[in-house]
């Protein structure tokens, strides 16, 4: 997916975020306080590192602290770039293998000038480092302690190490505060060795040979990650529209809710990822104007999108919005265009017909508005097609959003809106940065019509809440999405803001 989440989506092709963790004083390197050390004891000396045995888990941690320090802020999914860091303090370290290699997970607050954040880190330690470590995965040797000399490494680079953490979820064990759990059926293999995935994302993924793959959460909040809730509730409900859950792991410190930390699924190997697909499809419209009928996978992809909304509304509670509710909920999108326009001086001049857009809300046809449990940050990069029909990935929501905000229930037409700008999104990737082309651009516009037509052409079909019964609602819910991209293209893209900006001309001026 190369559009708004493309770094998030795409475990499955190559195998979000979560808000601020508790804050706190402290100096640099951990001087707030130690690491609630779950096993292992001192172990003195110096000299030729010393990695078997026993693990010093408090000053094997203590030592790799300057290390982290200078490799977090290079990761892809650390979230504070461009901020300094001002403390680090570990709030549990717990080993998972001692010997060597050894393995340690970390929960480690990250405090900076905005605040703090809570990040999982699997350390791995070997005497001489894993012959095939990728650079970027070394954090360098540790230099005092028992360990001076030691190769210390993101242990999800080490296929061994990730072997043993398979095992850990096939059996459930339990390391202090990390249970590891598993659903209902067929044994877990144990001796599967793990890749890292090699894309950029915000998490990790890690691939078991073709049978499973493991996503580990980066940034870690308290409470169940929406991911694991709502593919837990499709599993168990017997959807085939999800990678089925195997197992998952999660920390429960006392006195805090557990955070889901890992997420177990199977892997589709023979799966195609729906935004290469849709771009494929778009390429080809430069040599020929009807180059595949891409309208009718878009159908099946409507009929995927709203079987899964119906097993979630029977699965997790759904709730009808009164004419106050339904107010708030116009009035947050309101407030967001604000902000937007604040920020991105290009879309003023639409602000009065999106906000005639938004009161548009509160008619009396649409009380007692249904609300339910969502994907929350859906687009073609999150599907994925299989032999056996599209599978949807990836129910984390969308990654700038706290949790608590991403399991809010929300109208199902959201995910459509969503869904209907990836298709703009699709087409509009064949114009960005070429020279201007007036009859490719129709071409293009015209492909993204026929899609989105035909797919909410079987969401209706397969039982979905009809997108031509609730137009209102539905441009509403586009343009929040599109507000959303314009901030984010602004920021990060400047030259993809033309696309945002092409659909809020469209629907500020729709009838």
């Amino acid at each position: 997916m190369s559009e708004i989440s493309r770094s998030q989506a795409h475990a499955h092709r190559d195998a979000g975020t979560a808000p601020r963790g508790p804050g706190g004083p402290g100096g640099p390197h951990g001087a707030a306080g130690a690491a609630r050390v779950v096993a292992g004891h001192t172990q003195g000396g110096h000299g030729r590192p010393r990695v078997g045995g026993s693990l010093a888990v408090g000053e094997l941690v203590q030592a790799a602290l300057p290390l982290i320090a200078d490799w977090l802020p290079g990761q892809r999914w650390y979230a504070g770039k461009g901020q300094a860091i001002t403390g680090l303090r570990p709030l549990t370290a717990t080993p998972l293998l001692t010997g060597d290699p050894a393995m340690v997970h970390l929960l480690l607050q990250v405090e900076h000038g905005g605040g703090a954040d809570l990040y999982q880190l699997l350390l791995g330690l070997r005497t001489e480092p894993p012959p095939s470590l990728l650079p970027e995965a070394s954090l360098g040797s540790l230099s005092h302690g028992p360990y001076d000399g030691a190769a210390l490494y993101d242990a999800v680079h080490d296929p061994e190490l990730m072997s043993r953490l398979l095992g850990h979820l096939a059996t459930a064990d339990r390391f202090g505060p990390l249970a590891f759990r598993r659903t209902p059926g067929p044994g877990l293999p144990s001796d599967l060795l793990g890749r890292a995935g090699t894309a950029e994302q915000s998490n990790t993924s890690v691939i078991y040979g073709t049978s499973f793959i493991l996503k580990l959460f980066r940034r870690i909040s308290p409470g169940t990650n929406p991911d694991l809730e709502l593919s837990l509730a499709l599993s168990r409900a017997g959807s085939t529209r999800i990678p089925r859950v195997a197992a998952w792991f999660e920390s429960r410190l006392v006195g805090a809710e557990p955070a889901t930390l890992g997420l177990l699924q199977r892997f589709l190997p023979d799966a195609e990822d729906g935004w290469e697909l849709a771009l494929d499809q778009v390429a080809r419209l430069k040599g020929d104007p009807s180059p595949g009928n891409f309208a009718v996978e878009a159908h099946r992809l409507g009929r995927a999108t709203a079987e899964v909304h119906r097993v979630l509304a029977r699965a997790l509670p759904v709730a009808k919005l009164d004419r106050e509710q339904t107010g708030r909920l116009a009035t947050a999108m309101a407030e967001r265009l604000d902000v937007a326009a604040a920020a991105v001086p290009a879309l003023r001049r639409y602000r009065p017909a999106l906000h005639a857009a938004f009161r548009q809300l509160t008619a009396d046809h649409l009380t007692g508005l249904t609300v339910q449990r969502i994907h929350g940050d859906l687009h073609l990069g999150q599907a994925m097609r299989t032999p056996h029909g599209w599978v949807l990935l990836d129910f984390e929501g969308e990654p700038a959003k706290s949790v608590a905000e991403r399991r809010v229930p929300q109208p199902a037409l959201r995910d459509v809106a969503a869904m209907l700008r990836s298709f703009d999104y699709a087409a509009a990737h064949l114009l960005a940065g070429a020279e201007p082309d007036p009859q490719l651009a129709h071409l293009a516009a015209s492909w993204a019509a026929r899609n989105r037509t035909a797919y909410c052409a079987g969401y209706t079909a397969a039982g979905g809440t009809d997108p031509a019964g609730c137009p209102e609602l539905l441009r509403a819910l586009e343009i929040d999405k599109a507000v959303y991209e314009v901030v984010y293209e602004a920021r990060h893209r400047p030259g993809w803001l033309p696309i945002p900006l092409t659909a809020i001309h469209r629907l500020a001026t729709a009838t």
